[in-house]
């Protein structure tokens, strides 16, 4: 079944694009960490999908792949807030994360061989390499669409691509809700709505890790 992977960074709207196709009779699993999850949702944010969309285009084809900008001036300190936070449970060692989420933080922000992965340098270096990265894996398709959620009619773009009508009088209103702001990193879990899929869902394998 194809599906719509969220494939932006950590605080550039992942939060806000899965509230929002909530409405739209989406089930949006903001992180997804079994295979049951991933059968469940149509649409899958955040991690693994920032680390992992080679392997998701390969074992989901005919699947819609949304890369989030943000500018780095915005981004930079809110990754800061939010690594500083986590970092101690992202430790593949030690870390009390989920196994999948402190491999994908690992491998793009380089956690585990950094000597200051906070640092303003390093983080901006990391998203850039991201993005080009995801640049030249989509380039000449038409599968993958840019956005940036702060930007007017942003959700009115990532509907049309998705193929979900709207009425056009209603264009300029489409913007995404604003979410997760300054150290917020909790309202995915306070948000209340049917269509929410639990990350860890299980299934016939209960909750063997999504493994590609």
């Amino acid at each position: 079944m194809n599906k719509i992977f969220i494939i932006g960074l950590p605080r550039t709207g992942t939060t806000s694009i899965s509230v929002a196709l909530l409405d739209y009779g989406f089930n949006v699993a903001h992180t997804a960490y079994t295979k049951r999850a991933f059968e469940l949702a149509d649409v899958i944010s955040d991690s693994p999908c920032f680390c992992d969309y080679a392997q998701l285009d390969k074992l989901f084809p005919g699947s819609k792949f949304v890369y989030l900008e943000r500018e780095l001036a915005l981004w930079v300190p809110s990754m800061q807030m939010l690594i500083n936070k986590m970092l101690v449970n992202l430790d593949l060692k030690n870390g009390i994360f989920n196994p999948v989420l402190k491999r994908t933080f690992n491998d793009i922000f380089k956690l585990s061989t950094t000597a200051f992965p906070d640092d303003k340098a390093h983080l901006e270096k990391c998203y850039q390499q991201h993005k080009q990265q995801v640049l030249t894996y989509f380039a000449n398709r038409d599968d993958l669409v840019c956005i940036d959620v702060s930007k007017p009619n942003s959700l009115g773009e990532l509907l049309s691509f998705i193929g979900v009508s709207t009425a056009p009088a209603l264009d300029s209103e489409l913007n995404f809700p604003h979410l997760n702001v300054g150290r917020k990193v909790a309202c995915w879990k306070e948000h209340k709505h049917p269509n929410k899929v639990n990350s860890n869902a299980a299934g016939i394998e209960h909750r063997k890790f999504f493994d590609y």
